[in-house]
């Protein structure tokens, strides 16, 4: 009889900047785990609201749960929090979420059983979104839509989400020193790490039955904010040297879907605020236009997951 690799530990990395709406769903789907994870690290990168207060408050709640508070307030941005999230963590593997990610309960579990395959450095899986209506569609489509970018645009360049990835830490520090910092923010920080980890030939897996939660609110940017967030897939090939026209594909095909999406989202918030007020929703007016929509500042230091 073969001997069967050790279950790896897995530790949990969630960077926050002011994100006191989400933070307490988050950390709470991590401890709810079928396999409990090795460790949940909260970075908080300096929030001026009660994100820390919240995590912290958690933590006295939860006395015997493995949840750490970080701070990162040397620099703001997604990309420096995450590292130094990535660096405390010491399990085998590091997972790592948006603290608007809501975990199934048995991800960690997900996650160990892929990892016990040796080859398998980086993981990510699909996502629902549960601010928006018909969820296990919504699930369906996603993963559908994302096998179908893995078919058509990642064969030589696979990728990671940074809403639901996987990271083994052996990988992590082998890339660490190399991954990008992306001082402007013009990046979409978790295809450069699954691009550094493709230079080094290091196989990144995707996983169906890997499967969190996630908000949809990058759906309420702007027209023009959303298309200079999706623009960001061309910009992280660009600082890879990458010009390959078929890797256009899940640009194109994000942007295809922001308009239903969004108009989508605005009835279904449009109808549920209606039944708790008790009255009969009347017809919603559609989202503006591009010509009609007013500017938004763009969301820079996180990256929320992309819809």
């Amino acid at each position: 009889m073969g001997v069967h690799p050790r279950r790896p530990t897995v530790s949990l990395v969630i960077p926050a900047y002011n994100e006191e709406g989400v933070i307490r769903q988050c950390v709470a789907a991590a401890l709810r785990q079928s396999v409990p994870a090795r460790e949940i690290i909260v970075v908080d990168n300096g929030s001026t609201d009660r994100t820390a207060a919240i995590v912290r408050r958690m933590q006295r709640e939860h006395p015997e749960a493995p949840l750490r508070l970080a701070r990162q307030d040397a620099e703001q941005g997604l990309v420096p929090t995450r590292n130094v999230g990535l660096g405390l963590a010491t399990g085998d593997v590091l997972g790592r979420i948006d603290a608007d990610s809501v975990l199934e309960p048995d991800w960690v579990a997900q996650v160990a059983s892929a990892f016990q395959d040796p080859q398998v450095m980086g993981a990510t899986g699909p996502v629902h979104y549960y601010d928006m209506p018909l969820r296990r569609w919504g699930l369906k489509a996603d993963d559908r839509l994302r096998q179908l970018v893995l078919k058509v645009s990642y064969r030589q360049h696979h990728f990671l989400f940074g809403s639901n990835m996987a990271l083994r830490r052996t990988a992590w520090e082998a890339i660490s020193a190399e991954v990008c910092r992306d001082e402007a923010d013009q990046m979409h920080e978790d295809i450069d790490i699954a691009l550094h980890l493709a230079e080094h030939r290091m196989a990144v897996r995707y996983v169906p039955n890997m499967v969190a939660g996630m908000s949809a609110r990058r759906l309420e940017d702007s027209p023009r904010d959303y298309r200079r967030y999706v623009g960001r897939f061309d910009r992280t090939y660009k600082a890879h040297r990458i010009d390959k026209l078929v890797l256009r594909f899940p640009e194109l095909l994000f942007l295809s879907i922001y308009f239903p999406a969004r108009a989508l989202r605005y009835l279904h918030r449009h109808t549920r605020t209606a039944r708790r007020r008790g009255i009969s929703p009347r017809p919603a007016a559609p989202p503006p236009s591009p010509a009609q929509a007013p500017r938004r500042a763009v969301r820079g230091r996180r990256q929320p997951g992309r819809p």
